[in-house]
């Protein structure tokens, strides 16, 4: 047996550059590159490997191993999963920072390789710097924070074992029914040990990715579900962009008539401008399509999780409702006691699609007709004015005519949140990717962005998590780097993380922020004073109770970017046609008035309310929320 001698770390750097993916016959390398915060524990290991041979690796330096682990999760969402990025961080709180990023790469079935360092194999030294110690084991450590936010876990203390443990994390990550984080943690000594490799674990290996198709069984079973139903709709999640099922889509719903409706994963599979898209679906979805999944009686679930911001909690349909789920991943189809079809999303509604022969629904134009009300519910919100005497907000019953004047005198605005960012929208490039996450930029981007070209949609609301989006925007960017990038996010998020906007720059990778700022949580204010409780440590106020007036601009200016700072229409459009010449990242800050996002159509989300308070109107709060889950499905 041929061998080669080499250290841990060199061994991973090797290996990794031989990694390969090929999907419908296309082979491309499917490890992009390594992030990278060094500290001790992984600069003189991993360091030294990458800098001594990175071979076609690319390695970014991050400035948060949160944001670095986003940005290396955006990557490969916008990629649909065919590409990833290492992220490597120091043992201790470098690597503990990572698990919130693990979680939300978890949560979205997004693959990365997070490489966490530990404390010693050997533990001669121990406790060293920032090594926890538990009386009961030794064993223990930080990173055993992991194994909860990762698809695949492993320690590795020895160098033999990273062979064995490589070739497990491909596997989960490659695999689309288990993709996600695979998390490999190496013990700090254990990265610079060397050992006699077997050369044919450095071969090129190409990872087969099978599109899996549906049994006989399950193509009879849709058929018939399908044909007996009247109203289908069929829902549109992430399993459906990742399997590039738009064509398929599209032909079943204009051969058959039925309506398709978009998760926050699935939105700009199929874009907006198609006419039987009706939109997002649930908590923040749009009329039409919480109108057209109130009718249906039957639901095609193709590659969604059924979240509760999908389902409006269970409460979007019919008890008398049925599903059918197709799904990559078998335990996904079994929800809300649906007729399961496990397959890739595409393949799976191909197969169908030959059996439904002149199968026509009984809409006729009507979901069409919602949408045509729909639009003009947009519209509305497009042109939403401030009014200093008697202005009503989309949140009604928060905030009295005082506290909004307040608001506008503070931060200089009478701009409203809808309007912004529908101007926004029909002020990029058609080709623009948006990224959000967090807060109530969300619901107005599923209900109000309209896509035009695929795949320009990036959100993370599988984990909603507050400082994906600054992160998010340069993943994308790094995916995408002809196209102009845009994080929608609010003044809270901002403050959150958004640290890897150093990192754009650093590198001239150009992103630019759309930076909503209405001086507070606004989200959470919104979902707290409608549960009856007063405005409550959400609102950015001084010890004076007086607003603050960030100026968010002048913080980018200070990192190098080029800011702006817009409170009115004709200056977001000029900002925005601005930000498109520069060759920096750009910031620009939309001063907007709270309560002026937009708020839920037909659709109600389960929270938990107090069943004990001196305030009526959290009793009252509560009571609702008894009356509402008496007409929930129970599972």
């Amino acid at each position: 047996m041929e061998t080669i001698r080499l250290t841990t770390s060199q061994a991973l750097v090797t290996f990794l550059n031989q990694q390969y993916i090929e999907i419908d016959g296309i082979e491309t390398p499917y490890v992009e590159g390594v992030f990278n915060i060094f500290g001790h524990g992984n600069v003189v290991g991993i360091g030294q490997a990458l800098q001594e041979s990175p071979g076609h690796l690319k390695v970014y330096q991050g400035k948060n191993e949160q944001g670095m682990a986003h940005a290396a999760m955006a990557y490969s969402k916008q990629l649909n999963r065919r590409k990833i990025f290492a992220v490597t961080a120091s043992a201790g709180p470098g690597s503990a920072n990572m698990v919130t990023a693990a979680a939300t790469a978890f949560a979205n079935n997004i693959p990365m390789l997070l490489l966490p360092a530990d404390t010693f194999a050997t533990r001669q030294p121990d406790p060293v710097l920032q090594q926890l110690e538990h009386e009961t084991s030794y064993a223990i450590t930080t990173n055993d924070a992991f194994p909860a936010v990762s698809r695949y876990f492993d320690r590795i203390q020895r160098p033999e074992q990273l062979m064995s443990s490589l070739l497990r994390a491909f596997e989960v990550m490659t695999n689309p029914a288990t993709a996600g984080p695979a998390t490999l943690c190496i013990s700090q000594d254990t990265e610079g040990e060397a050992y006699d490799y077997d050369v044919n674990f450095f071969q090129k290996r190409v990872h087969y990715i099978n599109r899996q198709v549906p049994t006989t069984r399950e193509i009879e079973g849709a058929i018939q579900r399908i044909q007996q139903s009247q109203r289908p709709v069929i829902i549109v999640g992430g399993g459906a962009r990742y399997s590039e099922a738009a064509e398929i889509l599209k032909a079943l719903s204009l051969k058959h008539n039925i309506p398709l409706v978009e998760t926050q994963a699935g939105k700009s599979t199929v874009t907006s401008a198609f006419e039987n898209n009706l939109g997002g679906t649930g908590i923040l979805g749009t009329s039409a399509a919480n109108q057209v999944i109130s009718e249906t009686d039957l639901i095609i679930g193709v590659g969604t999780r059924y979240t509760d911001f999908t389902t409006s909690s269970k409460t979007a349909f019919d008890e008398k409702t049925a599903f059918l789920n197709i799904n990559i991943n078998r335990m996904q189809t079994y929800k809300l006691e649906a007729f399961q079809v496990v397959a890739d999303a595409r393949a799976g509604l191909e197969a169908i699609a030959n059996g439904l022969g002149d199968y026509t629904t009984t809409y006729g134009e009507d979901f069409r007709n919602y949408k045509a009300k729909w639009n003009v519910e947009r519209e509305r919100l497009a042109n939403v004015k401030f009014n200093r005497e008697a202005f009503t907000p989309e949140i009604k019953n928060q905030f009295d005519q005082t506290i909004m004047n307040e608001y506008a005198d503070v931060l200089k605005t009478e701009f409203t949140q809808t309007a912004a960012l529908i101007t926004a929208n029909e002020t990029v490039k058609p080709d623009s990717i948006v990224i959000g996450s967090a807060g109530s930029l969300p619901g107005d981007l599923q209900r109000l962005w309209n896509t035009t070209v695929p795949h320009t949609y990036n959100l993370e609301y599988g984990y909603s998590c507050m400082g994906y989006e600054v992160a998010g925007a340069l993943g994308a960017k790094l995916a995408a780097p002809e196209q102009e990038v845009y994080a929608a996010l609010g003044d809270g998020s901002f403050l959150m993380l958004h640290t890897e906007l150093v990192t754009a720059l650093q590198y001239n990778k150009k992103i630019n922020l759309l930076l909503f700022d209405n001086a507070g949580y606004g989200c959470i204010n919104n979902l707290q004073m409608e549960h009856g409780s007063d405005s409550y440590h959400c609102e950015l106020r001084d010890n004076n109770n007086t607003i603050m007036n960030i100026n968010y601009a002048k913080v980018a200016e200070g990192y190098g970017a080029k800011g702006y700072t817009v409170s009115s229409k004709e200056e977001l459009v000029a900002a925005i046609k601005d930000a498109e010449k520069q060759t920096v990242s750009t910031v620009i800050e939309i001063k907007v008035l709270p309560k002026t996002m937009s708020d839920g159509y037909d659709a109600w989300w389960h929270v938990g309310v107090s069943e004990v308070s001196d305030k009526a109107s959290v009793l009252a709060a509560n009571t609702t929320k008894e009356e509402k889950l008496q007409q929930a499905k129970k599972y």
